[in-house]
């Protein structure tokens, strides 16, 4: 391609995508530090007991949550060790397949099965999230912003192909203070290129994550309807098994992963038939990388177990990275620190692109 040709390619891509990528920046910003946030907005932890006291059956604690929302069921429980020992969140609806404006979150304490808290605010992060996933227009917003984090890209390799030409009678580093509009123009490519491999990984793996919808059809469609195939004529269950039960199964089945996710029978992780488990590896890496095990949801009996297909572990590995949640809270301040720097790089696009814009309508002004 010609320069010029890159230069139409670089100058649309960043337009067009600039706004949305700016409040993806600024509402990123906040979600970098989603579990320090919680904390201090006053999450409920279990209250302290005794070293090694025993954690009750988790049926036990499906009751607690049914008791505490009649008319409820169980669609979810989640367990984070890590962050939140000995709490387990209970996932609840008016339906199994209820939409997820009708899902109520009821914490629990995972040794007494006493209700903690009934965590349904749907204040500041929550308007955050739902901004910077779909900007609550569901799936369509979802792909969009994909599209827009997709032209994120292009204007990237654009903007690196288009640096060297454009800076060569320069030293690197180089911000001339000739008039306002230049020295932003060399901050805007300095700042660029410094940050040019961080705003990459960033806006892959974002849009990774707009593709999560259609990542879990893929794998319903294929690796789970094989898992379940036998059970595809079965007819659908009066009422579920153990729950404990099948996570006793999925602990031998497994025994060196921790349990972080429970589905019950007919969620989109699971059969009619099955509960399916999720479990979870012991490292900074492996611990994204979820393994599903299938057992029957009546006689706690395995039906299988297998590691998720490429596509899903590339998922798993691009949530994390797209917010720096690998390294704790000295990664997350780098990586909101890059944040602000991808901010000044895209408002100086804006900036540069505004005064050009008003030059030329001057200029052809002056000649009429």
């Amino acid at each position: 391609m010609r320069l010029s040709s890159w230069i139409f390619v670089h100058k649309w891509t960043s337009l067009i995508c600039t706004l949305f990528l700016l409040m993806l920046c600024l509402t990123g910003l906040p979600l970098v530090f989603t579990e320090e946030i919680e904390h201090l907005s006053g999450v409920v932890e279990a209250p302290e007991m005794a070293e090694g006291t025993p954690k009750t059956s988790m049926d036990r604690i499906v009751e607690s949550a049914l008791a505490a929302q009649p008319g409820k069921v169980v669609r979810y429980m989640f367990w984070d060790e890590d962050e939140h020992p000995n709490v387990t969140l209970v996932s609840m609806a008016s339906r199994i397949d209820a939409p997820p404006e009708e899902y109520w979150l009821v914490s629990l304490d995972s040794r007494t099965a006493q209700v903690l808290d009934q965590p349904n605010d749907r204040g500041f992060m929550h308007v955050m999230l739902q901004l910077h996933k779909d900007m609550y227009a569901g799936l369509p917003g979802q792909l969009f912003l994909g599209l827009m984090g997709l032209m994120f890209v292009v204007a990237i390799v654009s903007g690196v192909v288009l640096y060297k030409p454009f800076m060569r009678k320069l030293d690197f580093g180089t911000v001339r203070r000739l008039k306002t509009s230049t020295k932003w123009l060399d901050l805007h490519n300095l700042l660029g290129i410094v940050t040019v491999v961080w705003l990459t990984v960033v806006g892959v793996t974002g849009v990774i994550n707009t593709l999560d919808p259609i990542v879990l059809a893929l794998w319903q469609r294929d690796q789970l309807t094989e898992m379940v195939g036998p059970y595809m004529n079965e007819p659908p269950l009066d009422s579920n098994g153990s729950a404990q039960a099948a996570l006793d199964t999925a602990g031998k089945a497994v025994p060196d992963m921790k349990t972080t996710l429970l589905a019950f029978p007919g969620t989109v992780f699971a059969s009619p038939h099955h509960y399916t488990i999720f479990m979870k590896g012991n490292t900074p890496l492996t611990s994204k990388l979820l393994r599903p095990v299938l057992v029957d949801a009546q006689t706690a009996v395995l039906t299988d177990t297998r590691e998720m297909p490429w596509y899903v572990k590339t998922l798993f590995i691009s949530q994390p990275l797209h917010f720096g949640d690998y390294g704790g809270l000295p990664l997350k301040i780098i990586w909101a620190l890059l944040d602000i720097v991808a901010i000044i790089v895209l408002g100086s696009g804006v900036y540069l692109w505004i005064k050009k814009y008003a030059r030329r309508k001057e200029a052809s002004a002056v000649v009429r």
